[in-house]
């Protein structure tokens, strides 16, 4: 190569005495008058350069672009640095040749750039991603991506990829609109996912169909969301249930935690499943943290005959914390704050003494038959807290759930070297809104448990679907379902949501169209790749394990998106303002 004979990891010994040749950013510049030593930076590790000649590193700045050549020669004892691959080796120079030099002030250190302001980091993304930490994410999203496509195929899939350019379509977000050039007034949609291309590829035929789908939401930003766009690993199958779906979920999830997950220990295969109202109730959230062992228990019925007017005809939730009477008053100080910081009016709680008898403000309202029945209950300990959360039928679960959260993080409860996977099943298919509109909960496309007898004979909102989410340490990866294939089922369930026969063939008119020629029962599900490296990586931050993410503003400080366009090019797409925009200064 005309820059280099080798990278900069990968002298050994056997380059000792060698003549070579190194390309790279100038790491550091150390000069100690007639010698400088520059530690030399490429992607694959860094080497001590020696020059002797100062000419030849005047003017020389960090981050300059060079190439040197040289001898390799053994360090200095005092020297050695064992904490780089070549840490026993050095070049001493005799050519340096610069190829680009670094002209401006640096914003900030490389080597601190994760210390950064966030705005600062994105806007000078490419020096950030020299960060060795932060470039290495990007490598190994890279490496997971590939080892992904290499195990859907070992399990006989196609990758297929499926249009970007589409048309809206109810998904439960805002869609990216795009104005057509050629057909005035009417627009495309970026796809919120590839949900109907692989349903209709499932009706051409195609057994099993994979792809590293990019989908588009206009929704706003979370730690574990970026806004704009993400990337998921999209499936499904012919002729499958639900159990053959998380039969493949639960090879791939696992064999690439196992290759990936740094050691860490994951819950064996096959994952467990807990129904969704089982979840509601029992960890007060769909996305359970498995890893905290405390569970909610419902106590409702328990306090139906106990005279304390504060849980009288509510719904009652507990939660048995071993060992928490040992905090101090401040602790619980804090918990109570913190309940009423989520919109709790207060956070009842009884503590377990050595002898057995109860210590809280609650504890004179129990008879002695309901204090023995609590005692049965949750088999108590010395020292135990029991915590009592009570509020309306729509919000305690997700109260409970808030507090159990919080619990096991004030008391360091949750094993961090764990991977725990669980799949949410039997979400309900119907909810009514605040105006007792019927709407679908999650996924339209899915089938109701039943199919047509359900939708015609039960309650709306007591019918489940075969629908179903997979968590991992309280995130959720993905939701998938077992998809309406029938064409008649398809157009009742959307028109108990308010859709009649004629908006769907309009909405979706390519399904409902293919479902009369033939469509084999399948199911599949996308588990969110960005998430599942965020994970592997440990990071906090889904933005980390991007490498040119949006802000939380949706905006990129890079290149400046989004950004205003001309005046012709909003005539060609045949758009006017609606009013005079004041651009940015």
């Amino acid at each position: 190569m005309a820059y280099r004979t080798h990278n900069c990891n990968e002298l050994t010994f056997d380059n000792l005495n060698q003549r070579v040749q190194l390309a790279g950013w100038v790491d550091t510049i150390r000069d100690h008058g007639g010698v400088a030593f520059i530690d030399l930076r490429d992607e694959y590790g860094v080497t001590q350069v020696v020059v002797n000649d100062d000419d030849l590193i005047n003017h020389l700045r960090k981050e300059s672009v060079i190439s040197v050549e040289g001898v390799v020669v053994k360090r200095d004892e005092e020297t050695i640095n064992p904490k780089i691959a070549t840490g026993e080796l050095e070049v001493k120079v005799d050519t340096l040749k610069v190829l680009n030099p670094c002209t401006e002030n640096l914003p900030f250190e490389i080597s601190e750039s994760r210390e950064t302001r966030e705005d600062v980091r994105l806007s000078y993304r490419f020096l950030d991603l020299r960060n060795k930490k932060v470039h290495d994410n990007i490598i190994f999203r890279s490496q997971v991506v590939s080892y992904l496509r290499q195990k859907m195929t070992s399990l006989g899939f196609t990758e297929i990829t499926t249009p970007i350019l589409t048309c809206s379509s109810p998904e439960g977000a805002r869609d990216y609109i795009i104005p057509s050039r050629k057909h005035e007034g009417k627009f495309y949609a970026l796809p919120q996912a590839p949900q109907q291309f692989k349903q209709l590829l499932m009706t051409s035929g195609f057994d099993r169909y994979f792809q590293i789908a990019p989908c588009f939401r206009d929704e706003d930003a979370r730690a574990d969301r970026s806004p704009g766009e993400f990337y998921q690993l999209d499936f499904e199958m012919a002729f499958a249930t639900q159990e053959d779906v998380f039969e493949v979920a639960d090879e791939v999830l696992y064999d690439t935690f196992e290759k990936f997950g740094g050691g860490k220990k994951i819950s064996p295969k096959p994952f467990v499943k807990i129904p969704y109202e089982e979840a509601m109730l029992k960890y007060g959230t769909d996305k359970p943290d498995l890893r905290n062992p405390l569970e909610i228990v419902d106590l409702t019925e328990f306090f139906s005959d106990v005279e304390f007017k504060a849980f009288k005809g509510r719904p009652v939730r507990g939660i048995n914390v071993p060992g928490c009477a040992k905090q101090s008053k401040g602790w619980f100080e804090k918990m109570l704050k913190y309940a009423l910081e989520i919109g709790m009016k207060g956070l009842g709680y009884i503590e377990v003494l050595e002898d057995g008898s109860y210590k809280g403000p609650i504890d004179k309202f129990l008879p002695d038959d309901k204090k023995e029945e609590l005692r049965s209950i949750f088999n108590f300990k010395t020292d135990d807290t029991l915590f009592f959360i009570c509020d309306t039928p729509k919000v305690v679960n997700e109260l409970a759930g808030m507090i159990r959260t919080e619990l096991a993080n004030r008391l360091d409860l949750i094993d961090k070297d764990r991977f725990e996977f669980c799949y949410i099943t039997d979400f309900p298919m119907f909810e009514r809104d605040e105006n007792g509109q019927l709407i679908f909960t999650h996924n339209p496309f899915s089938m109701p448990q039943g199919e047509m007898d359900a939708l015609l004979n039960e309650e709306p909102t007591k019918i489940k679907a075969y629908q179903y989410d997979i968590v991992c340490n309280g995130v959720e990866l993905s939701s998938g379902a077992v998809r309406n294939h029938r064409p008649d089922v398809m157009v009742k369930a959307f028109e108990m949501a308010g859709y009649s026969e004629d908006t769907v063939k309009e909405k979706f008119g390519a399904l409902y169209n293919a479902f009369h020629y033939g469509a084999p029962p399948h199911a599949g599900m996308a588990p969110g790749v960005d998430r599942m490296i965020m994970l592997l990586k440990d990071e906090e931050n889904i933005r980390e394990i991007i490498a040119f993410p949006m802000n939380s503003n949706a905006q990129d400080m890079l290149l400046g998106a989004p950004n205003y366009v001309t005046e012709l090019q909003l005539r060609e797409t045949h758009i006017k303002l609606r009013r005079p925009v004041e651009k940015d200064k």
